[in-house]
């Protein structure tokens, strides 16, 4: 019997859910990225994560961040290359709830706390800071 599948922490859900090719119809359907497989992209391309960091950040293993990873990148090819349209929906995914001891999205409790105290110290950098206060 094969193990259940562990959830898939998520700090945010994608601004755009759908990207068209401009001009003419595509050939074939939607490619579909799941929201874990987005935010992979997002904590590893666009954010600059490693596998590790990204496998903490998800609560997953590294192996299971790879497999996502490599799944996301195939999908975003075959997109681009293929001029057809992205879908991101599904998944096997839990949204961040903002109580995770640390979770870098601006939202857990931790990162509200360290915001406040280094704000009472002169200032805070971090981006969307909301500090507990």
């Amino acid at each position: 019997m094969p193990r259940p599948m562990k959830c898939r922490k998520v700090c945010q859900m994608p601004q755009t859910q759908e990207f068209h090719p401009v001009g003419g119809s595509p050939p074939g359907e939607a490619v579909v990225l799941t929201v874990d497989e987005y935010e992979a992209i997002r904590l590893i391309d666009r954010q600059g994560f490693s596998q590790e960091e990204c496998s903490s950040y998800m609560q997953v293993a590294r192996s299971t961040v790879q497999s996502i990873y490599n799944s996301a990148r195939k999908k975003l090819a075959e997109a681009l290359v293929d001029g057809r349209p992205l879908r991101i929906e599904g998944g096997n995914y839990q949204l961040c709830d903002g109580d995770e001891v640390y979770c870098g999205c601006g939202g857990c409790r931790r990162h509200r706390l360290v915001c406040r105290e280094r704000k009472e110290q002169g200032g805070c950098d971090h981006e969307n800071c909301d500090p507990i206060g």
